[in-house]
């Protein structure tokens, strides 16, 4: 058994592996551009309930 299974899902966008770190405009980078804005949304989720919330404080200054 390999180490990770080989199929069609793999490949699906062009021919190339989805996890690839390639640069440029590729399927593969925008996979990685949203994993990474994920990353950064739930990081400025957990930083908002900490109390540290740059949203609140503008909102604040306009009202």
């Amino acid at each position: 058994m390999a180490l990770y299974p080989s199929d069609k899902t793999e490949t699906a966008y062009n021919g190339k592996d989805r996890n690839a770190g390639e640069l440029g405009l590729t399927p593969q980078s925008e996979l990685w551009n949203g994993r990474l804005a994920m990353i950064g949304f739930l990081a400025y989720l957990l930083w908002d309930l900490n109390g540290y919330s740059v949203v609140r404080d503008v909102l604040h200054l306009i009202s």
